[in-house]
């Protein structure tokens, strides 16, 4: 499987906190989606979320969990 890195603008405003919660949710449903959510980092002064995973393709976690984190940390700020 091979390792994709995806990047989040407009996150100002995310925690650390928030951050580690939503990928913990992500963690949680991985095996469920055949795709390993590695890690999560936030830099908040430029907005950037960036997220390692590692899948079958691309479109793995791009359309599933990473998009599902994009969701779930806009909702919670």
């Amino acid at each position: 499987m091979a390792k994709f890195m995806d990047v989040h603008n407009g996150f100002f405003g995310v925690t650390a906190e928030q951050l580690a919660e939503a990928h913990q949710r992500d963690l949680d449903i991985e095996n469920d989606e055949g795709v390993h959510y590695e890690r999560a980092w936030l830099d908040p002064e430029a907005g950037k979320v960036f997220c390692l995973a590692t899948g079958p393709s691309r479109e793995a976690p791009d359309a599933r969990g990473l998009r599902r984190l994009d969701r779930g940390l806009r909702e919670s700020t």
